[in-house]
């Protein structure tokens, strides 16, 4: 077997995980295993650096497949590795630092790693109280989902937003940190609502990107509102496009909400916001993979970039117990997400340092394409575009004043009174 390039190597690790020889000095060296939010990065940072681009990954350490993983983590002077014992391919490999901000504190005393934390280098904050499927009788969680374990156990539950924006700045001043994602699972009534404030207080107060994941609205005019309020990026979690798997294995959101509400919030903000701005999220490894082959088709044909997590069977969810999907598998799913990103014109990897390391992004399947005419012609847009986005983000990661809440509001309600937008 050959050795692998940037992209395979992360995609099998994702899949089979690494075991810890006794010579590394995790404690010392690395982030701290985190276990927040749904869960999915409940394993060690890595970088695995590359020609092209250096490739992030939270690789799993402790679901039960990784007791069969042919790859064990070591260390070699001050130098991390990875080696396939089977094929005896060793792999160099970096271990991003724990922030000095994750063990300080917020003014009100909230450990700053409860509040938020890195996630590749992006700063990931579940901003309000768990996901109110948990809380359902019986449970409509999602399956593959742990967020009902976690959020006030390892994190706090509802983020005071001076802590947050304390966190915020942390980040920035010391990692770097360019963007800001909130998220929170299903909450009855006026998600939105609720994320508005977090919005637009770091827009004013740290200056960043902020991006927002949030369960759906059907008001869409809500979308523009936060649009006025600062927010650059939504993400919308649909997991499966295949109707049946979505229905099996997100129960809450099936009976509450339905696939279309997703779809349509998707197409509006994209359309509304332009192209790569916008992502449709799913899971790779659960349903057939033709269908996820068709979500990947759709969510570019809208002008999204698709956010595609490979599964991973985290230890408390229902599905603990689901295999880990197959890396041949897996390369499909990223070579075809690469090409459907060229063929739809998406800009990826245009943004400054943003790099998630809960899946492979679009920006990393650049190691599994064919390198033909279409593909330099792409990569060359890319690079322009990139050059000429610079000042445009210079802009955005400055302090700047934004609308106020209850004005921006009123304007669009109004205005789907007047124009009965749903």
């Amino acid at each position: 077997m050959a050795y692998l390039n940037t992209a395979e190597l992360q995609i099998d690790l994702f899949c089979r995980g690494v075991r810890i020889d006794p010579s590394c000095d995790l404690e010392n060296d690395a982030r701290l295993v985190s276990r927040t939010r749904a869960g999915l990065g409940s394993g060690l940072e890595m970088i695995i650096p590359g020609p092209l681009k250096d490739n992030w990954l939270n690789v799993p350490l402790v679901e039960a497949f990784v007791k069969e993983s042919p790859y064990l983590l070591f260390k070699r002077g001050q130098s991390y590795y990875v080696r396939h014992e089977i094929e005896n391919h060793e792999y160099r490999i970096v271990l991003p630092p724990q922030p000095r901000w994750y063990t300080q504190k917020t003014s009100k005393g909230t450990l700053m790693s409860h509040v938020g934390v890195l996630q590749g280098t992006y700063l990931g904050i579940y901003i309000l109280n768990s996901c109110s499927y948990w809380r359902m009788s019986p449970a409509q969680n999602c399956r593959f989902c742990t967020t009902g374990l976690n959020v006030g156990v390892n994190e706090e539950a509802k983020k005071d937003l001076e802590d947050v924006v304390e966190t915020a700045k942390a980040a920035k001043k010391e990692s770097g940190m360019t963007f800001v994602h909130f998220n929170s699972g299903y909450q009855p009534e006026n998600g939105l609502d609720q994320a508005a404030p977090y919005v637009k207080a770091v827009k004013e107060r740290v200056g960043a990107l902020v991006g927002v994941q949030m369960i759906p609205e059907k008001k869409l005019w809500k979308y523009d509102w936060l649009i006025d309020l600062g927010a650059d990026h939504f993400s919308f979690c649909y997991e499966f496009h295949n109707p049946e798997y979505f229905a099996k294995y997100l129960p809450g959101k099936h009976h509450t909400l339905g696939q279309e509400t997703f779809f349509r919030a998707l197409e509006y903000t994209s359309k509304k916001m332009g192209k790569g701005k916008v992502s449709g999220e799913i899971i790779a490894g659960v349903e057939p993979i033709e269908d996820t082959l068709k979500a990947i088709d759709y969510i570019t044909g809208a002008g999204a970039f698709p956010t595609v997590c490979i599964f991973r069977p985290t230890i408390g969810s229902d599905m603990e117990n689901y295999p880990s999907p197959r890396y041949e598998d897996m390369e499909v799913v990223f070579t075809h997400l690469y090409e459907a990103c060229k063929k739809n014109g998406i800009p990826i990897g245009v943004a400054p340092n943003i790099e998630v390391s809960l899946i492979v992004q679009p920006a990393d399947t650049v190691y599994l394409a064919e390198k033909n005419f279409s593909y330099y012609v792409y990569e060359s847009k890319l690079k322009v575009m990139k050059l000429l986005s610079k000042p445009y983000f210079n802009r955005e990661l400055r302090l700047r004043k934004v609308a106020e809440i209850s004005q921006a509001r009123k304007c669009h309600s109004e205005r789907e009174a007047t124009c009965g937008e749903a």
